[in-house]
């Protein structure tokens, strides 16, 4: 028998899915935070973490496990020499298949043919294939681009609530839920954005949308922003020859009524998620 094991490993969590040559589910995983950021060691123990859950859900053994097909989506690794080092991570399968979480994202959102996925979660990066060329745009990590992400807006909701905390714009029920986080305290928070990750200020993400949603009228604005930066990145991708783009990523959902018709109009919904992407980047084929 052969198995075949998709890892999707972001800026916010790690997750895996173990299937037979069949296409059935027999295991799955999920762990934290498991980009290239975090250091090779890190990033593999929190991999091989992953892996192992789905290994013992599944009930296999080492001589089983041998036999695994990997396919590893991992976010950063298109930074120098991180693809030569994960290159020499030991991994106990038949083989092990390295791409970005935005490649294999791209591949499961339309089955491995041409098209362009803009993924919007933690970070944000389109991926686009062209006559079987893959390349990206945008996706250079927080705080240089991420635009649209949830990181973007968990700094711009901490930004704002600076802001009205000393008095230099108007406190809204955003702000103040954003400031009650640190006591009201300006020192605290300007502490804990010190030593914030990406992943610290996308958990403030989902209180941005709440509150946009709910008319607080600086978190629409920062919804509002941000939308229009992917809608940047969904013109963008099909100007450079996509036949069509799709969404992924945690904040996808919540993002997309922010959009307008003409753009949500070229969008199409995906074939399949990441972790259908890293298994066909492990070498599956349904049928």
């Amino acid at each position: 028998m052969v198995y075949f094991l998709g890892i999707d490993a972001g800026g916010s969590h790690c997750r895996s899915r173990l299937i037979d040559a069949n296409g059935t589910i027999i295991g799955t995983g999920e762990t934290g935070p498991a980009n290239a950021r975090i250091g090779m060691e890190l990033l593999h123990a929190t991999l091989w973490d992953a892996c192992s859950q789905a290994i013992d859900k599944a009930g296999l053994d080492a001589e089983a496990a041998s036999t695994i097909h990997a396919g590893m989506g991992i976010a950063g690794i298109s930074r120098p020499g991180v693809r030569d080092s994960l290159a020499a991570l030991e991994f106990p399968f038949a083989s092990v298949a390295f791409e970005t979480d935005a490649v294999i994202a791209n591949i499961g959102a339309h089955g491995g043919e041409d098209g362009a996925t803009l993924v919007i979660g933690t970070g944000s990066i389109a991926l686009v294939r062209v006559g079987g060329h893959n390349f990206s745009i945008g996706g250079y990590g927080f705080p240089i681009s991420d635009e649209g992400s949830g990181a973007a807006l968990g700094l711009s909701a901490m930004r704002h609530a600076l802001r009205a905390l000393d008095g230099r714009s108007e406190r809204t029920p955003l702000s103040i839920a954003v400031a009650a986080r640190f006591g009201h305290e300006t020192a605290r928070a300007v502490a804990w954005m010190d030593e914030a990750s990406p992943k610290d200020y996308a958990e403030l993400a989902p209180l941005v949308m709440d509150y946009a949603e709910n008319d607080d009228a600086i978190a629409r604005s920062i919804v509002e922003d941000a939308a229009l930066h992917i809608e940047r990145f969904i013109h963008t991708v099909l100007a450079q020859g996509a036949p069509a783009c799709a969404l992924a990523g945690g904040l996808s959902k919540r993002m997309r009524p922010w959009l307008r018709e003409r753009t949500t109009a070229k969008l199409v919904d995906p074939l399949g998620d990441p972790l259908d992407g890293a298994l066909l980047l492990a070498g599956y084929r349904k049928g």
